[in-house]
């Protein structure tokens, strides 16, 4: 095996049992800062290269192109992504810092009920709705937490962010239909410098890589400072292909291969899979073993199935006067008054209205996705009177939305790539078509001239895949992300979710995984770990 890799912090030998964290994202990069911060060695595996504010691209197709995961994948189902971007069903980042190096910012907390979905929604024909084995009491403790690291505004004190102009037409539009509960966030970017971070600058462009560092991202915070411990071993472009176990069935190692193909195995104390709920699957899946012939983890048949990725749409109103929405902040704005426990509406779950703004060439490419002529050119010319706002809410679990392993399609290592099967539930149909109609009569209502609704995006938020479950036939792993099949194996990403709830995850991601470290640090204190 070559050493060829490259590495950040200090070096921990490939013999020594460390907690081994595969990604660096909102799960994974937290659970090394709180691991590290207890003392605890950390070696981490990502993926992609360690990129730094001043490497960032400000330019749309540029930045895409330099922080998207790329590698093959496929799409099947009967949403349009098959049709749109049939090798593109998510829109994350390869890189240290995951996906909270490209991520709106907003940070709202899930709702009591959305913890215990199958027991206030019902029977919903065609879902696979669970509840959580957690409540929002136990996680209201880590949430106060997260908030604090990730600075999120409009909590504990934090100032709000300044209302741009895509906002006050937000707001004006949600005040004259009546809407009661919309604000400037709450967002992780900073309204005055905060945790060593500055102030926004308000440049309008810090959705993909902000060379600012007013925005929150674990590559900002959580990965230097679980450095600056001594303790963690950061290696970048560093792909894992296999997690393995011990003859007693304990995790006790991962395999993985580096920059250029040569194969390392690093002996694990525990594993922690943070590879998003598309790579985390494909992981497991991948390291089947004799015990585990339908992959890592997976007595319950429920690893890859359950797949949420939002019930998303945008909508995008025209006006006589400039708007310029892509000026401050890209999203800069939330509605929550739709994120209600209201089954009367014709759908079970609610969702939330945020401003949003593309830039000239995503909007191009995005809008309407293949369309062309007079009525799509018309999107484009009036771009400086446009507002834009994303409607993004609760989808339902569905055993047969799932990630497997394609039979055919490789990607550049030789290894069956992802397939990304997802068909809508009738009732993500019911509430994107719900948010369109109430888009619209808002915008109407302060004097837009024309709306244009676009189809759902490549996914930015990916949920369920190795949900939390208290019966281990029901699901993945426990209520701590932890295995119920693999001792020492957990999952620390957005996987775990057991249903979506309407709140962007981010926030919740990083909850969880402060406190499955707690628990980890807490068992190794004990030596049942």
């Amino acid at each position: 095996m070559s050493d060829t890799q490259t590495q950040f912090g200090t070096p921990i030998d490939h013999e020594t049992e460390a907690v081994v964290i595969v990604g660096s994202g909102a799960g994974g990069g937290t659970v090394a800062y709180e691991l590290t911060q207890r003392g605890i060695p950390c070696v981490v595996l990502e993926a992609g290269p360690f990129l730094k504010p001043e490497d960032y691209e400000n330019d749309e197709w540029a930045a895409f192109n330099q922080m998207a995961w790329l590698d093959q994948r496929t799409t099947s189902g009967s949403y349009r992504i098959t049709r749109d971007f049939p090798n593109l069903p998510a829109w994350i980042v390869k890189a240290v810092g995951g996906t909270t190096t490209h991520w709106s910012g907003a940070t709202p907390r899930f709702h009591e009920h959305e913890f215990k979905a199958r027991t206030h929604y019902g029977e919903v024909a065609g879902a696979n709705l669970l509840d959580w084995p957690i409540t929002l009491a136990d996680l209201a403790p880590y949430y106060e937490r997260a908030e604090k690291a990730i600075g999120s505004t409009h909590r504990h004190g934090r100032p709000p962010l300044p209302a741009n102009n895509n906002y006050k037409v937000l707001a004006n539009g949600a005040e004259r239909i009546g809407y009661q509960f919309y604000a400037t966030g709450p967002y992780g970017t900073n309204a005055e410098p905060y945790d060593g971070r500055p102030a926004s600058i308000q440049d309008g462009f810090n959705f993909q890589g902000d060379k600012s560092t007013a925005k929150w991202s674990t590559a900002v915070r959580e990965i230097p400072r679980a450095l600056e411990t001594g303790k963690c071993d950061l290696r970048a472009l560093s792909h894992v292909v296999q997690v393995t176990h011990d003859a007693k069935g304990r995790a006790n190692a991962v395999l993985y291969l580096d920059s250029e193909g040569n194969l390392h195995r690093q002996a694990a104390k525990v594993v922690c899979v943070a590879g998003n709920s598309i790579e985390t699957p494909r992981l497991l899946l991948m390291s089947a073993s004799a015990s585990h012939p339908d992959g890592l983890g997976n007595s319950s048949g429920q690893l890859g199935r359950n797949y949420m990725r939002h019930t998303t749409g945008s909508v995008y109103a025209r006006f006589d006067q400039p708007v310029r929405m892509y000026r401050g902040e890209t999203m800069a704005g939330i509605v929550a008054d739709e994120a209600r426990l209201d089954t009367s509406r014709g759908f079970a779950g609610g969702y939330y209205m945020e401003t949003l703004s593309l830039g000239p060439a995503f909007l191009a490419a995005f809008a309407e996705p293949g369309s062309w002529g007079r009525e799509f050119t018309e999107i484009l010319d009036a771009y400086a009177n446009t507002a834009g706002m994303w409607i993004v809410g609760e989808d339902m679990p569905q055993e047969s939305n799932r990630i497997t392993l394609d039979g055919a399609a490789k990607d550049q290592w030789g290894l069956p790539a992802s397939n990304v099967h997802f068909d809508d539930h009738p009732n993500d149909v019911a509430m994107r078509e719900h948010g369109y109609r109430r888009a619209d009569l808002l915008y109407e209502s302060v004097g837009a001239t024309g709306t244009h609704h676009t189809p759902p995006y490549p996914a930015t938020h990916n949920l369920g895949t190795a949900r939390m479950s208290a019966r281990p036939e029901d699901g993945v792993v426990g209520a701590y992300g932890e295995s119920h099949d693999v001792p020492g194996l957990f999952v620390s990403d957005g996987s775990v979710m057991t249903t979506g709830a309407a709140a962007n995850p981010t926030l919740t991601i990083v909850a969880l995984a402060m406190r499955q470290a707690e628990h980890i640090a807490d068992r190794f204190a004990r030596g049942d770990l």
